[in-house]
């Protein structure tokens, strides 16, 4: 049971909302359950409003592109979407009538690709067209890049890019994975710019497969990484000596993919995760006679061409990883 409550809004949330709410006084005020005073007021509105009241009054409308943050989503979602639900009251019945956000132009602080800084480029969201263009500085020059939204995807990445409002956009290009990794000053600048991307990406879905149902599509729209971190690989021969790359699964594309850096422009390798019945497969160990450079916990994922062997900083980390191997090679393979 939640031992927080808002009781200006009457609902009951989480340790982990109630230090969102906190932030916002002037919509939510939060007491503890168990050890603060409740008068008789205070308790007949809690029993008045409740949880299943108030979200059938904030989110009657919300739309099927907007991204509804979950319990381990950054502080920028949770802000914005009690900002957009309690303050701007954007899903409400009787509200305004909510529009699809269509085409979208504005400057983001974009990384460099071949260095560190970040530099401010115009970013142009073409949603009918199905298209992201981004622009450097010059004037009068074309895009620097053209993006269909087909193969693109968005996701926060806070800790990773190093900012509160981090976001990392991919997409394929020449059979890579081209990162972009930009942010914003104002965070509901960038969650703005994320449920555009994920409109976007909806209109495109209805289109390329308008059989499937709108529910089987939203979780197409964009994805996370379902686990990222350092390990340490070897080479294909297995007596090279083994180095210190990052690596991201993507569960969606069923690839590891792997870099020298985290925020590097491009992938140095991908690995390939098919299905158990096709003789991919995982183990919690290094084949015989090979020993990892620094870190003992080992892993091997074997495919029909190869095996791949990694060593884990750390026992969690080798579970963690195995688990999320696992995970994906139990899926069935999707055409």
């Amino acid at each position: 049971d939640p031992d927080w409550a808002s009781y200006k809004l009457g609902i009951f949330i989480c340790l982990n909302c109630s230090g969102v709410h906190r932030n916002f006084p002037d919509i939510s005020k939060i007491k503890s359950v168990r050890l603060d005073f409740w008068d008789d007021s205070t308790v007949e509105f809690m029993t008045h409003n409740g949880n299943l009241r108030v979200k059938a009054k904030y989110e009657a409308r919300v739309p099927a592109f907007y991204y509804v943050p979950q319990a381990n989503d950054c502080l920028v979602l949770k802000e914005q979407w009690i900002r957009a639900k309690y303050e701007r009251q954007e899903f409400m019945a009787d509200g305004k009538t909510i529009s699809l956000p269509g085409n979208r132009e504005g400057l983001l602080w974009k990384r460099g690709r071949d260095n560190a800084q970040f530099l401010r480029r115009k970013f142009v969201l073409l949603a009918k067209e199905g298209l992201l263009k981004y622009y450097t500085k010059e004037e009068g020059k074309g895009p620097k890049a053209v993006i269909s939204i087909k193969d693109l995807n968005a996701t926060f990445e806070t800790e990773k890019i190093g900012n509160p409002h981090g976001l990392q956009i991919t997409y394929r290009r020449e059979g890579h994975v081209r990162n972009l990794f930009v942010y914003h000053e104002s965070g509901k600048e960038i969650v703005d710019w994320f449920n555009a991307l994920r409109a976007a990406r909806l209109q495109y879905l209805k289109t390329a497969f308008p059989e499937l149902p709108e529910s089987e599509l939203v979780p197409l729209i964009t994805r996370k990484y379902l686990k990222q971190g350092f390990m340490e690989k070897t080479g294909p021969k297995q007596r090279e000596p083994f180095k210190k790359r990052w690596f991201a699964l993507d569960p969606q594309e069923r690839r590891l993919l792997y870099y020298k850096n985290p925020l590097d422009a491009f992938e140095q390798g991908q690995v390939f995760l098919g299905s158990k019945e096709q003789g991919y497969g995982v183990s919690e160990d290094l084949p015989k006679g090979i020993r990892g450079n620094r870190w003992k916990a080992g892993l091997t994922i074997v495919t029909p061409e190869r095996r791949f062997v990694f060593t884990c900083p750390s026992e969690k980390e080798q579970r963690e990883w195995l688990e999320s191997f696992q995970d994906v090679l139990s899926r069935p393979l999707t055409p």
